[in-house]
């Protein structure tokens, strides 16, 4: 079945938050006890996969939650003055007018996404806001998703920065495209072997076509 529906993550996907992420953790690395993080932590960091980050932060695993509930109570400040990646915004406008169904599965809050794509002009691309997920649970709603608007996983493509993202979209045995300009570098994405790998916003267009010229691929070959 041909790609019909692209699920976008949100941080570091639509919304360029990572430096305003960064900022927000080491303002809070007293409140929870851990040092803030350097420019040499980033360089590092960003070539992990998300589990390795965890691993090494020197927040314990029972502190997490309270941790990602008080940036999210950050973030909702800094919303208004956040922008989307340049040339997204043209991309979802093209895939809009070419029919697919575009959504957004995220873990940050949904008032922080809905006044984000008010803000920018980008409330009337997406069909549906999946929030509320945990760290490493996204597959679940994922899942939630297909079973409640009766979705093929076939024609499902779910598009995300993290190598979380891509982990989650194998759990729920959907098509990947990891885009290189958010949390993980390249590299680190590469090695969790997402469907497709792209740098640019400018690629993602090319890239679900090419789901779907794989999928014509198939049926010539059956």
């Amino acid at each position: 079945m041909a790609v019909k529906v692209i699920i976008f993550d949100f941080d570091g996907t639509i919304a360029d938050t990572y430096y305003t992420f960064v900022e927000i953790v080491n303002e809070l690395s007293t409140e929870f006890g851990y040092k803030p993080v350097t420019p040499e932590d980033l360089d590092r960091l960003k070539k992990l996969s998300s589990r390795e980050i965890v691993k090494q932060s020197e927040v314990s695993l029972i502190k997490i939650p309270f941790l990602l509930k008080r940036v999210k109570e950050e973030l909702s400040k800094k919303i208004s003055f956040l922008n989307p990646f340049y040339g997204l915004k043209s991309c979802l406008l093209q895939l809009q007018l070419k029919g697919y169904t575009l959504g957004i599965v995220t873990s940050n809050d949904q008032e922080n996404v809905q006044e984000f794509l008010f803000n920018n002009d980008l409330d009337n691309f997406f069909e549906f806001i999946y929030s509320g997920t945990t760290l490493f649970g996204k597959h679940k709603v994922i899942n939630q998703i297909i079973k409640q608007y009766n979705f093929s996983r076939d024609e499902i493509v779910y598009v995300g920065d993290e190598t979380r993202d891509i982990n989650a979209a194998k759990k729920s045995k959907i098509k990947m495209i990891a885009v290189g300009w958010g949390f993980n570098a390249p590299e680190a994405l590469a090695k969790c072997q997402p469907d497709a790998l792209i740098n640019e916003p400018h690629e993602l267009i090319e890239a679900v076509e090419k789901c779907n010229d794989d999928f014509l691929e198939i049926l010539l070959v059956d």
